[in-house]
């Protein structure tokens, strides 16, 4: 049945745009499969049109424009299994052009009821209180009307749709930060108030909502030799593939302000709360992820599953949530047991070549959001938390080879004061000033007991990495 779209308990048959911000490889596995999966169901009444922010991600955006929007997925199960599929669902690749006008005018369509987008944790621009960082030199640009960050973005696709008429918006975060629509929305309106904009801000307050969204599957980047499999099994030359495992999750808080595809017929999960699974991925999955990324690479390791191969840091990872994140969850919705077997066999998986360079990045912004709320729980809960200490504590180790030039690759962060680490490592001591970073461990940054605390795991770390890599 086509009318599958609901506001309010009333259905709609017209034919709507899903726009995407971010045309990366996560969005093409994840968001982009459910709908197609519902066009593959029969449901036509929605489409997705993507486009990039950056005109440095426009060679795979090149490739689609030629494909018309159509790539090839392999996804591959733990046991080695691999799948096929073509996917159908975005119709419209929009060309990166300076101020993103094509862009902006489909975000302030009508037509577009849903805007999403992935811009990775780092690019919500947001300090340990989940407030918007003004100082950002791309918020201060964006402040000034330019489209460096999603912020300025999307307040130039509302300001339009204003102007317009063109009615309410759904915003859907689907990246890893904790309750993201709801600190997109915050920021956003604090971004609204710096610029003055009474106006839209009032016009904002009744014609959007940012529903809260957790979103899991592990989408590495596509290997080289994966077009010519792709072309051996299936024939298709495809210039933009995609390549990902074969577990997906998609839970959404049920707070559309506009129509919304039956994404629950294809498998979502559309409940009153996301907040059990939320923290379930973020702690778990997430945190876990990079300190198995940041572990492995010390260890000289390429890839996570060789990374979680090894008992030492598989340890490292069973241990964190086993000792400190399941005991302070303590969820009813999710048995967090399970979930973490189910978690540490997909990073076991050899056929997903994900990089720990790839998990690696943009610690600056995984250690607050992933890391520091179970570091505080247990602290809280009158119980030194030395299991989730190691994290950081690897982390420093991490940043230490880095600032050394000494990394097997380049490390990416979105926020990074390079200046700042640099001067960290110089001081006399760099532990303290490390511990004392109000930016990666709020209200635990000059703690004495905390700052004790991650000394001796990095001092056990640095051990304990020179005995394994022997």
């Amino acid at each position: 049945m086509k009318c599958l779209l609901k506001v309010n308990g009333l259905s709609d048959s017209h034919n709507y745009t899903w726009l995407h911000i971010g045309l990366g490889a996560f969005h093409r596995s994840h968001q982009a499969w459910y709908m197609h999966k519902l066009i593959e169901a029969g449901d036509n009444t929605w489409s997705i049109t993507a486009g990039n922010m950056r005109c440095e991600d426009e060679v795979i955006a090149t490739h689609l424009r030629e494909q018309q929007g159509e790539y090839t997925l392999e996804t591959i199960s733990p046991q080695g299994e691999r799948k096929y599929e073509k996917i159908t669902s975005i119709k419209n690749i929009i060309p990166w052009q300076k101020g993103l006008t094509p862009l902006i005018i489909i975000g302030s369509l009508e037509a577009t009821k849903v805007i999403s987008f992935t811009v990775t944790e780092a690019g919500y621009y947001l300090n340990t209180d989940n407030k918007l960082d003004q100082y950002n030199k791309a918020i201060q640009a964006d402040l000034s009307g330019d489209t460096q960050t999603i912020y300025g973005v999307v307040v130039s696709m509302l300001r339009k749709r204003m102007t317009d008429n063109h009615g309410p918006v759904t915003l859907l975060n689907c990246d890893n930060l904790r309750h993201n629509g709801t600190r997109f929305a915050n920021a956003l309106v604090e971004f609204l108030q710096f610029q003055k904009d009474e106006k839209l801000l009032a016009w904002v307050s009744n014609n959007i909502t940012c529903p809260n969204t957790m979103v899991d599957r592990i989408t590495p980047r596509p290997t080289e030799d994966l077009p010519k499999r792709i072309q051996e099994k299936t024939g298709i030359q495809d210039n933009a593939p995609v390549m990902a495992e074969s577990y997906i999750q998609w839970v959404i808080e049920d707070d559309f302000i506009t129509q919304r595809p039956d994404l629950a017929s294809v498998g979502a999960e559309i409940v009153e709360s996301v907040v059990p699974y939320e923290e379930a991925k973020i702690r778990i999955l997430n945190a876990s992820h990079s300190c198995i990324a940041w572990a492995g690479t010390l260890l000289g390791k390429s890839y996570i599953y060789e990374s979680v191969a090894t008992d030492f840091i598989y340890k490292l990872a069973f241990d964190y949530i086993t000792e400190d994140v399941i005991p302070s969850l303590n969820s009813n919705e999710i048995n967090l047991t399970d979930y973490r077997d189910i978690v540490l066999e997909r990073f076991a998986n050899p056929n997903i070549k994900d990089t720990n360079q790839r998990v690696a990045a943009d610690g600056f912004s995984k250690i607050p959001a992933m890391i520091t709320p179970t570091l505080i729980d247990c602290y809280q809960n009158k119980k030194p938390p030395e299991a989730t200490a190691m994290l950081p504590a690897l982390f420093f180790i991490y940043l230490k080879k880095w600032h050394q030039g000494t990394l097997p690759y380049e490390y990416l962060d979105g926020v990074i004061d390079k200046q700042a680490v640099a001067n960290m490592y110089m001081s006399d001591d760099p532990i303290k000033v490390y511990a004392q970073n109000s930016m990666l461990f709020g209200q635990l940054a000059g703690n004495s007991e905390f700052e004790v605390l991650l000394r001796s795991k990095i001092n056990d770390l640095y051990l304990l990495i020179n005995r394994e890599g022997k």
